[in-house]
């Protein structure tokens, strides 16, 4: 069993919080996290998109302190709005009683309803975590071994450990077919399955571009602010990545529009029909496939205060990923699959401009080096170590 990294971090917010929710994608393995840190007897876990454990909330103040003893985590808690104003009662009394933290978990894979069903009601009484598919440092902590094989197949559990690249494959796209066909339709007004799945696709293509919306729209036959939604509904199931360019007044013509990413890559593998490394080396889009993993596997690691950006001139400075560690610290990332990486004039004008603190080209060979100009050469995984070293 791979061990996750977030696990200590959840342990710790329910000691600090009455309440924790634990958001990411289905099936990223937040059902075996809640369960995997407290012993059986503390834990009493509710499917609520099961009708039987749905029925257990009609009158739930009863059955909460039939049950208060234990943990309650509470599974796609957004099928249930109404609850919230009740749990905060709860919340306010015992915290009369004199027991404050560690009384409920909320798993939820849609973040728009839970932030926004939750956020009113509980304020002040909940902490905020996101499970990240499944990282480099997870994989392998102590080095690159299975790089390729994560990149291949993605994060998700049952794909990363598929017993071969077919039955990774499958599994992704009955994955995709499945949110096409159930999730999104359960989430708000109804949406063509077919069209949102072209959607989806033309993003996988795009990988790391531009978006161009128009263009987007244009491709599935529905208005600029149709397709709009579309990617709003995307970023917020927490399947796509919107990647917003850092601004500041520096009296340049800047790139405004952000870059769009299929968050997980094997997912973005499957959406394009690639199953074996081979075929992903020959695709056109083996570059932005590698970058959008890279700036995956970084954020995933990172303390949650950083900011992440791209940065993009009119008169071609370009930076792959800007982290802003604090308001006057940046770091200059440049990203390439080469195992004998080069530094762009773009890059060195970008770091120039923000007056990058540090200046890194993460790549994927095995060794750190000093590339000159106070750039540093690193693999991903030293990288990520880095980052996740700060938290």
């Amino acid at each position: 069993m791979i061990q996750r990294r977030l696990a200590q971090i959840l342990g710790e917010a329910l000691m600090d919080n009455a309440s924790v929710a634990l958001l990411g994608p289905r099936q990223v393995g937040k059902t075996t996290l809640a369960l995997s840190f407290m012993p059986k007897e503390k834990v009493l876990y509710l499917d609520l998109e099961n009708s039987l454990d749905k029925a257990k909330m009609v009158d739930f103040p009863t059955f909460y302190h039939e049950n208060q003893d234990k943990l309650l985590i509470l599974d796609e808690i957004q099928r249930v709005p109404e609850i919230f104003s009740t749990i905060r009662g709860i919340i306010d009394e015992q915290r009369r009683q004199g027991r404050r933290n560690g009384l409920f978990l909320f798993l939820g894979s849609a973040s728009m309803e839970l932030l926004r069903q939750s956020g009113e009601s509980l304020a002040g009484r909940i902490a905020y975590l996101e499970l990240h598919p499944i990282n480099l440092l997870e994989l392998n902590p102590s080095g690159s071994t299975g790089l390729n094989d994560l990149w291949l197949r993605g994060g998700f559990p049952d794909s990363l450990l598929a017993k071969n690249e077919k039955q990774s494959l499958t599994w992704r796209t009955n994955f995709i077919r499945t949110y096409l066909e159930r999730d999104v339709q359960q989430i708000g007004p109804r949406i063509p399955a077919e069209t949102l799945g072209r959607f989806w696709t033309m993003l996988a293509h795009q990988q790391g571009s531009i978006i161009n919306m128009s263009a987007l729209a244009r491709g599935i036959d529905v208005s600029v602010t149709t397709a709009n939604r579309y990617l709003d509904l995307m970023v917020d199931l927490l399947l796509v990545r919107r990647l917003k360019p850092y601004a500041f007044n520096a009296g340049k013509r800047l790139v405004k529009m952000p870059k769009v990413y299929v968050r997980d890559s094997g997912i973005a593998h499957a959406l394009l029909n690639i199953g074996e490394i081979n075929s992903l080396l020959g695709h056109p889009v083996v570059g932005g496939s590698w970058e959008g993993f890279v700036i995956e596997n970084l954020i995933a690691v990172s303390p949650p205060h950083f900011n992440f950006y791209f940065y993009r001139t009119a008169q071609g400075a370009e930076i792959d990923l800007v982290i802003e560690i604090t308001h006057q610290q940046l770091w200059a990332i440049e990203i390439k699959r080469s195992s004998n990486p080069a530094v762009s004039k773009g890059f060195h004008i970008g770091a120039d401009d923000i007056k990058a603190e540090k200046k890194f080209v993460v790549y994927a060979g095995a060794d750190q080096f000093s590339m000159g100009s106070q750039i540093m050469a690193i693999p991903l995984q030293d990288m990520m170590s880095m980052l996740s070293g700060m938290l």
